[in-house]
């Protein structure tokens, strides 16, 4: 038995909001939607272009409040050809939440709070 991983799943309070920034901070597309009939959830899949790993955006129509990601400890990494260039995009951003100049890395959030660490290419 061999498993691969397939996605991440996190929830989004404004999908066109979180769409816009997982492009413009990390070059994220659509890769493909599920919008049921109903309109009770929207469901968008990101991918990289480079791996087969997709994150996965769910939007819920009843949900009207931010989530509570309680202490947030965890996050999804991200690796970066061009560190230098990145955390200058990120600082112009104004979403870098954290820094480790030690390791040599840092933390960007998301319009929900989501912690996304940036790692150089090693």
């Amino acid at each position: 038995m061999k498993f691969k991983f397939a996605h991440n799943n996190i929830n989004v309070l404004d999908l066109e909001k979180s769409l816009n920034f997982y492009e413009e901070a990390l070059g994220l597309k659509e890769t493909r939607r599920i919008v049921p009939e109903d309109g009770s959830f929207i469901i968008v899949y990101l991918g990289d272009s480079e791996t087969s790993h997709l994150l996965e955006l769910t939007w819920l129509s009843d949900w009207d409040h931010p989530y509570d990601l309680g202490d947030n400890e965890f996050h999804l990494a991200f690796t970066v050809d061009n560190y230098e260039a990145a955390y200058k995009k990120h600082k112009e951003m104004g979403c870098i939440c954290f820094e480790n100049p030690t390791m040599g890395i840092y933390f960007i959030n998301d319009p929900d709070g989501y912690w996304l660490e940036v790692v150089p290419q090693r």
